[in-house]
C-alpha cells in the first residue's frame, strides 16, 4: 500500500534542522525502498522548511509509523506533528519519475 505522509517542524527549530541534515539525508538513502519521495516544505523558495512529505510503501499505518521513529529528524524532536493517509494513486499504470 501507499501512504502520504505530511510532517509540521517545530516553528523555530531550523539549528536543529542544519545540525541533523545529513543524518537524516543517510538515513531516507538507506531506507529507499520503503520511502519513495520524500522532500521538504516550505511556504516560499529559499525559506526554512516547515515540514516535509513523503510517500511511502508499507503494509501498513503502523509499519509507516514504526518507520519513521528511527528518524534523526523524529529523534531529535523536530517535528511538532505527523499525518499519514492512505494514497490511492490515479493512473498506476504510469510510473513517474520524481
Amino acid at each position: 500500500m501507499l501512504f502520504v505522509v505530511r510532517f509540521t517542524d517545530l516553528p523555530g527549530q531550523g539549528a536543529i534542522r542544519a545540525e541533523f541534515l545529513q543524518q537524516h539525508i543517510d538515513w531516507l538513502a538507506e531506507r529507499q525502498a520503503q520511502i519513495k519521495v520524500a522532500g521538504s516544505l516550505r511556504h516560499e523558495l529559499g525559506e526554512t522548511p516547515v515540514g516535509a512529505l513523503w510517500i511511502v510503501e508499507a503494509d501498513s499505518k503502523t509499519a509507516v509509523e514504526a518507520a519513521f521513529q528511527s528518524d534523526p529528524f523524529w529523534q531529535q524532536g523536530l517535528r511538532q506533528s505527523v499525518e499519514i493517509y492512505h494514497w490511492s494513486k490515479a493512473l498506476p499504470e504510469v510510473i513517474a519519475q520524481v
